[in-house]
Parts: structure tokens; sequence; C-alpha cells
């Protein structure tokens, strides 16, 4: 698939980052360039670089200051970006299943989506798991995958007060985007639904099951399989993804 280029800006965040904007709003084009130079730039191997933070539209590039100046991985990382200009593929993630209960207990606020929005709570499950998403970005809790996007039928706004507790694999919903809170957490998403999968742990490596760029596609379950399905997370974080 061809990508549309679109131009960087290089800006000091802090003492010790860099941060790589693409554009000015929130669009697909934007995040394919944010995951192809993460990509490269993990390629590349540069010694100085501690940490990258890929979001919708922006890298964020954390360095040793020990090892290098901000001029000198500006320099090193405008050159990374410069050659995907001449990229016209685009870094292809993985394809993720993901296994969903939806409404009763497990989907608080499936009714209310289905009201707002004249249809049945079938429907909404039908719609939800009726396409792919992209993981645009993880955060607001380690893990949370954002992503992209609801049919328009479904989509509905957070909830005027946020629960104290939203349960950890809950999927929610908040306007035009959908996530799953992988850690028990304060939230105003609209939960619809939820997954035995454990999509965090800190003890494993990678902590994060999911990643930038990978296409999620939700798996209606019943009530008696997530029972079966919720088990400790397995030794290989990714044997539930299959690669593209």
């Amino acid at each position: 698939m061809e990508i549309e280029y679109v131009s960087a800006r290089f800006l000091p965040f802090g003492d010790t980052a860099l941060l790589v904007e693409f554009g000015e709003t929130i669009s697909l084009e934007a995040n394919r360039k944010v995951v192809a130079l993460n990509e490269a730039i993990l390629k590349t191997g540069l010694h100085e670089v501690e940490e990258l933070v890929p979001t919708y539209r922006s890298l964020l590039v954390r360095y040793n200051p020990l090892k290098t100046t901000y001029e000198q991985l500006v320099f090193r990382v405008r050159e990374i970006e410069k050659q995907l200009k001449d990229t016209t593929e685009e870094v292809k993630g993985r394809n993720v299943t993901v296994p969903v209960v939806y409404g009763g207990e497990y989907g608080p606020d499936i009714d209310l989506v289905a009201q707002s929005h004249g249809l049945t709570e079938e429907q909404v499950v039908k719609l939800h798991s009726g396409r792919d998403y992209r993981v645009y970005m993880l955060g607001f809790v380690a893990g949370f995958p954002y992503l992209g996007e609801v049919s328009d039928e479904i989509a509905t706004p957070r909830l005027e007060t946020p629960r104290l507790r939203v349960p950890a694999g809950s999927v929610g919903i908040a306007e035009k985007q959908t996530g799953i809170y992988p850690v028990e957490a304060p939230g105003g998403w609209r939960i619809i639904g939820r997954t035995p999968l454990r999509l965090f742990d800190p003890l494993q490596q990678p902590p994060a099951i999911l990643e930038s760029g990978d296409i999620v596609r939700f798996k209606p379950i019943s009530e008696a399989e997530f029972k079966t399905l919720k088990e400790p997370r397995p030794k290989d974080a990714r044997m539930h993804v299959s690669q593209e």
C-alpha cells in the first residue's frame, strides 16, 4: 500500500528528548510515518537512543545526553527520516484477534450505545466486531491501545462522569475510537464487552502484546468461552497474534 509523504518537524522535548511531529492533525498517513520512522530507528540501532514512544502523529525519541547532543541526534534522525521519503511501502503490523464477550456484566454500556443509535445490542456487536482496527498508539495507562475507527453508527461520547474502577480487559468506545483496558483503572469509555486476554504484564518481555501499527479484529465469544480462556498470560506473549 502506498503512503503519502507527510513532512516532519523536529522539536526539543525537555533536556533529554527529541519530538518528531508529522503534520498538524491526526491522520492515517501521519501515523504510518510515525510507525515507519520508529521501525527505521530501531533497525539502525542508535546506541544513544534509550526509548522510542510512538503516538498518533509524533515520535518521542529519548536519548542519553552523555552519548550525544541534541543537535547530533537531530542530524542522525533527520537523515533516517529523509530516507523514508523514497519509501512507498507501509510498515506492516501484525494481525491480532481479540476474543470479547459482549454485554451483560461484561459490557454495562452496550444497551445505552444501542439505544442512542436506535440499534439492538446484537447489531452493536456485529458493527463493532465487523471491521479491522489500527493500533494508533499506546497510552493513558501502560499497554492501553487506541484503536480506530469505529463505525459512525456506534460512535458514542465518553461518560460525563468517569468510573473510578474499570476491570482489566474491558473493551470500550469513546467517540470514533475503541480501546481495551489492559489493567484495572479509572476511565470514562463506554464499556461494551471484555476480553480474557492479558494485554500487559510488566514481568514479561515485551510487556505489552499490542504495538503501534498492529491490526486488531474483535471476535465475539460466549461467557463460557470467556471463563475458559481467562488464564495467566502465556510465556510467549505473541502466541495470540498472526503475522501478515
